[in-house]
């Protein structure tokens, strides 16, 4: 395929914007899919994406669209056939990984943005990344950013306000601004001739004969063929049968087949520089493949791409088998999940109580959660999932300096010199009459409140309604369900971007669950030494909700700063052993009654309390009552 005739652009979004409906759009327009298997989120495979409405893995796919694009000598316009490879990314902010890997693959972006919400928090993100140079050209070669005004066609439109602030936002022309609908296809093939207009086509940096450098932005798993890449080839081309190499982990290997996306794997005879497409390595070792390397000729090699940015975990939960007998089958479906989702981590851990496990690092609650619901219904897993957390940095009065991933491990009080926690800075962009209720927010997860400006502010022009605030807070308190309460007191109106900054001290401690007189380390936390006693409250308050009764009567509670700060009974099932008794002596009755008594203290005694996988899922979902 000629250069000149590849575009290769990514489309990128705040959450909810339209992103996957918009593609959907392009599908039908380009005849990439036939009618009838034309379905809504087409792009979206996995069944949690379909059910939340939202994208999780990014998916690449390859359009073919012809239009008259092309001058001939007469003057005159003749049809011209592009392929357009198109990478539909995630949009919510634990996702921004996925996002990055795309944006290295592509020359271009769509800037989508919701003409009913107007530019939000994360668009500021996802933005900053698309602005930086992806392919290794330098500052001249910075991707282009085609900005989009999306739900055209919805009555809460409201066109000429976004378009201002896209206009101060990307400093551009407001006829530079596209308006489509992802419903009805307004404006869709449009988009798509001023892609092929505005986006460069692909350029190789190395030229000649038997020459290999593709980009791996992407990789699954498959049991049979073993592992999948994702490549975009910069340099030469690659065919079934090349013998290749992973330049950073130097394992050699074969192409057992090449090919694209359409969107399922199409094999193709070769990938030629410039495409993006699939090769098919048949390696089964973990480890071997990773984001970020560059495949190349094994006779042959060309140095390797410049990598990619690295995930940092930012929330950690144990994760543990209920049956010990399942340890092995979890250590393989984590390994398995793994080669599907390259910024989750895990290593293998021991708890006295709970016994083998693995320490997990997520990039943030809602990914924690898909891991977590993937564990369950791909592998059919039955799972103790630990209270999330985040890292905290202990200095112990002996001098001794630890990090602490989990809750359970986070030491007692007495033996605490000094503890520090990551903060984050915050970018909130909401409407200006909500901005006292989320001050109140702030101050209650303990936020820092820096500069407050109008947001879409042109010269000459009212200020506008909406205000950005930048905050500092404790990532701690970000977790403690900021996003939802944010979402409560802005009517849905407010959104939020962060990155982890710094670390400070904190004045925190650690929250102990106590289940009959036993404490179950999975309900362990560290939280405000100032919060304890509420924090106990509601969480011992939500647990006897959620905990089915047993046969005998047990207390819940929560024990932190060295006592018990909360308690709730929670009463035993009752059963009449009377009640095939019929007349007779009452002292019958009452021996029966007696001996039920003295049974129900034994288990009190000695009894075990068995707690269902969904309660520990709860628990983990802070919003969840």
């Amino acid at each position: 395929m000629d250069l000149k005739h590849i575009r290769n652009f990514s489309i990128i979004a705040h959450i909810d914007h339209g992103k996957s409906t918009l593609a959907d759009r392009m599908l039908e327009i380009t005849h990439t899919i036939e009618t009838r298997k034309m379905r809504d989120q087409v792009l979206d495979s996995m069944d949690l994406e379909r059910e939340r409405g939202i994208t999780i893995k990014m998916q690449p796919v390859r359009m073919e669209y012809s239009y008259l694009g092309a001058k001939l000598p007469s003057g005159s316009l003749a049809p011209q056939t592009y392929v357009l490879n198109l990478i539909d990314t995630p949009g919510h902010i634990d996702f921004s990984y996925e996002v990055s890997r795309a944006l290295k693959a592509v020359e271009g972006s769509i800037l989508l943005i919701d003409s009913t919400q107007g530019v939000q928090a994360q668009t500021l993100t996802t933005l900053a990344l698309a602005r930086l140079p992806h392919l290794g050209w330098g500052e001249e070669s910075l991707p282009v950013i085609i900005p989009v005004l999306s739900k055209i066609d919805s009555p809460l439109s409201r066109v000429e306000e976004v378009k201002e602030e896209v206009v101060k936002l990307l400093n551009c022309a407001p006829e530079e601004i596209l308006l489509v609908s992802g419903r009805t296809g307004e404006g869709v093939e449009n988009l798509l001739q001023k892609v092929i207009k505005r986006v460069p086509e692909p350029r190789e940096t190395h030229h000649g004969e038997n020459i290999l450098r593709a980009l791996v932005f992407d990789f699954k798993y498959s049991n049979h063929r073993g592992v999948i890449v994702f490549v975009r080839v910069l340099d030469g081309k690659v065919k079934k049968g090349d013998t290749l190499l992973f330049a950073v982990s130097k394992e050699k290997f074969s192409a057992l087949e090449v090919g694209t996306f359409s969107p399922e794997e199409t094999p193709k005879e070769a990938l030629g520089s410039g495409e993006i497409g699939y090769i098919v390595t048949g390696i089964k070792k973990p480890g071997i493949a990773s984001v970020g390397d560059t495949i190349t000729m094994f006779k042959n090699p060309l140095p390797a791409f410049p990598g990619y940015m690295q995930p940092l975990p930012v929330v950690w939960a144990s994760v543990f088998p209920e049956d010990a007998d399942d340890f092995a089958e979890l250590k393989l479906a984590l390994g398995k999940l793994k080669l599907s989702d390259s910024a989750f981590s895990y290593e293998e851990e021991a708890s006295g109580s709970l016994g083998k496990g693995f320490r997990c690092g997520f990039l943030g609650m809602l990914h924690l959660e898909i891991i977590t619901e993937r564990l369950k219904r791909e592998f059919n897993l039955e799972l103790v999932i630990t209270t999330p957390s985040i890292t905290y940095e202990v200095l112990l009065t002996n001098g001794k300096k630890e990090k602490i991933y989990s809750p359970y491990f986070f030491p007692d009080d007495r033996n605490i010199e000094t503890v520090f926690e990551p903060w984050v800075t915050l970018k909130i962009i909401t409407p200006i009459n909500y901005v006292g209720s989320i001050m109140q927010l702030l101050f209650d997860h303990e936020g820092e409140i820096g500069e407050t400006d109008n947001f879409g502010d042109l010269p000459g022009r009212p200020a506008g309604n909406r205000a950005i605030v930048s905050v500092k807070m404790p990532l701690r308190e970000l977790m403690r369900n900021f996003f939802d309460e944010l979402k409560s007191v802005s009517s849905g109106y407010g959104s939020i971007s962060y990155e982890i900054g710094e670390m400070r001290k904190a004045n925190v401690t650690r929250l102990d669950l106590l289940v009959a007189d036993e404490v179950v380390p999975a309900f362990s936390r560290v939280v405000s030494k100032k919060r304890a006693e509420e924090e106990a409250e509601d969480a011992v308050e939500k647990l006897a909700g959620l905990l089915p009764r047993q046969m005998f009567t047990m207390k819940i509670q929560g024990k932190a700063l060295g006592r018990i700060i909360a308690s709730r009974s929670l009463s035993g099932m009752k059963k009449d052993v009377t009640q095939h008794m019929y007349g007779g002596d009452i002292t019958r009755k009452m021996k029966l009654r007696e001996k039920q008594k003295k049974g129900k203290k034994k288990m009190k005694e000695r009894g075990k309390v068995n707690i269902p996988q969904d309660v520990f899922l709860k628990m983990m979902r802070t919003s969840e009552k």
